[in-house]
């Protein structure tokens, strides 16, 4: 048997004759049979709000955010549907905002491919930029007590539009809803706040949980500082096909959609696995390898202690080389020494918080990485360089035992298992 897994665009055959082999992968949807007329109805019959037409006027100022490249959201649809939905506005109304966080910008090339051709060249397409002072305003005072700024055509636009689609998050329990706003378009300083050790290292900032999350109440809290008008949502399976919509008041569309993915995206397992096989889903969600930390934790929540992770993630895109992942992971000789230290008052560094939660994964399992990564720097960074999945994977089994279970995500974070212990008989 030969199971495929996401890895860039072209996907990666793996070989399972022989093995004890469990695949988990999220329930099959198929996408909609006519995606257009379902997010017209979806922007026409909207949840707990009015229709999206009847909000924004002809004189409006409209920004509209979106994710950026390694969000695979198909803005090349949901654009032209959305403009063709406000129609009445002209197009030198809207301006569309990427949510880059602490990301890097797109290439002129990325937008096309983002966006569409004929989007780019009419209407206006904004990098955000965190850390830049000029490209910001003042949104609000944080409860959490620090001042939030926003991208600046976000906040001073009469209408605000907000983008985005919903799956098992690894630390804010579900993207989707405020998270296109935070930390998506906020300041440097203020994502660094939000991503800090205390917050990042809470067992509740976990995959599938909202309930009394830190990072989601950071999100809800910070993201709704300025009113948001209209939150177009939407769930999609491995083909990237729109398999629902939830449109209308930001939360509760949120919720719905949550809802709606747990069921589809969560799997119980009875006990954990000394091997579990991932990916991180593929194009463009593994372009580096801080994206691909995703993966590994969704991995991370059935492996035994002490078992291996083997992850396939493209990572064409390096480490990547801006930010500071790639400095810390090669700063601290060890993931303990890395914890030890974000611990200590006064440390606040950009990107400690993708270092931590690979920090943690690390303290209790190995994690082998096939990638086109340099295989020194993956050492570097306390991950093991593999030439080959089948390779490493038979290699442990002929260390452990050929029957072991294995577990494989083939679809990596679109996965997420759980442990839930089958009872114990009474």
């Amino acid at each position: 048997m030969v199971t495929l897994l996401d890895y860039g665009n072209e996907g990666l055959e793996l070989e399972l004759d022989g093995i004890n082999a469990t695949i988990l992968s999220p329930q099959y949807l198929k996408g909609l049979s006519d995606e257009q007329k379902a997010f017209e109805n979806a922007v026409r019959h909207p949840i707990q709000s009015s229709p999206l037409r009847e909000i924004i006027d002809t004189g409006e100022s409209v920004a509209v955010v979106i994710p950026d490249i390694t969000r695979p959201l198909p803005n090349d649809r949901l654009l032209p549907w959305l403009f063709h939905e406000l129609h009445h506005l002209p197009k030198e109304n809207f301006t569309i905002i990427t949510g880059t966080g602490t990301h890097r910008g797109h290439t002129p090339e990325e937008l096309v491919i983002m966006l569409g051709k004929e989007i780019v060249e009419n209407y206006r397409v904004v990098d955000h930029k965190g850390d830049d002072p000029a490209e910001l305003a003042y949104a609000g005072e944080s409860k959490f007590g620090y001042p939030v700024y926003f991208n600046s055509h976000y906040v001073n636009a009469d209408r605000r539009i907000i983008m985005g689609f919903i799956e098992p998050h690894f630390m804010a329990g579900f993207s989707g809803g405020y998270k296109a706003v935070f930390p998506g378009i906020a300041n440097k300083d203020t994502i660094m706040q939000y991503h800090n050790a205390n917050v990042i290292g809470d067992a509740r900032s976990t995959w599938g949980n909202l309930n009394n999350n830190p990072t989601q109440e950071q999100i809800y809290a910070n993201g709704s500082l300025l009113p948001i008008d209209f939150c177009i949502n939407l769930a999609q399976n491995r083909n990237r096909e729109i398999t629902k919509f939830f449109c209308g008041d930001t939360t509760a569309a949120f919720h719905e959609g949550c809802a709606f993915v747990k069921e589809t995206a969560m799997i119980a397992c009875p006990k954990p696995f000394p091997i579990v096989i991932t990916t991180n889903s593929g194009y463009p969600l593994d372009q580096n390898l801080y994206q691909a930390v995703k993966g590994m934790s969704a991995a991370a929540q059935i492996v035994e202690d002490n078992g291996l992770i083997i992850t396939a993630a493209k990572c064409n895109d390096g480490f990547p080389d801006h930010g500071n992942f790639k400095k810390l992971l090669f700063e601290y000789d060890s993931p303990s020494a890395f914890l030890a230290a974000i611990r200590t008052p006064g440390f606040l560094l950009c990107d400690q918080w993708q270092v931590q939660l690979l920090a943690i994964i690390l303290e209790r399992a190995r994690v082998a990485l096939f990638s086109k990564l340099d295989p020194d720097e993956v050492e570097r960074g306390h991950l093991i360089p593999i030439p080959s999945l089948a390779d490493a994977l038979n290699q442990e089994l002929n260390r452990i035992g050929r029957d072991a279970p294995v577990a494989i995500l083939p679809e990596g974070p679109q996965t997420i298992p759980y442990l839930q212990p089958t009872p114990s008989p009474v």
